[in-house]
């Protein structure tokens, strides 16, 4: 992966921002089926965008919201050690400020 993911394996940071890393407890072959469906709702957002359906966007939408929440990229934590879910944070903000600052970046 091109960017980096915090020590606990919970966050990647892209522009200064932790995202959710989805849930490593998933199955494999689980995990790579709701990727597929991912990418499908992700294509027909693009194309109902292009169509300029808003009905066809707003289903697609929620078609890509409940792939990411059953990868446990949204929604309730897939961690249960009571930590707090930082996804979307600026990371200076976070406990994972001192590790990012110490990360070499290009």
């Amino acid at each position: 992966m091109k960017y980096p993911v915090t020590p606990d394996g919970r966050y990647f940071v892209v522009r200064e921002r932790l995202w959710r890393m989805a849930n490593p407890a998933l199955d494999e072959g689980v995990r790579a089926g709701l990727v597929t469906d991912l990418m499908a709702a992700r294509r027909a957002v693009g194309a109902a965008l292009r169509a300029g359906d808003a009905s066809d966007e707003t289903a697609a939408r929620a078609q890509v919201d409940a792939a990411k929440q059953a990868l446990g990229e949204r929604g309730p934590a897939w961690w249960d050690d009571g930590a707090p879910d930082l996804n979307r944070k600026m990371v200076r903000n976070t406990p994972y400020a001192d590790w990012y600052a110490g990360q070499t970046r290009k």
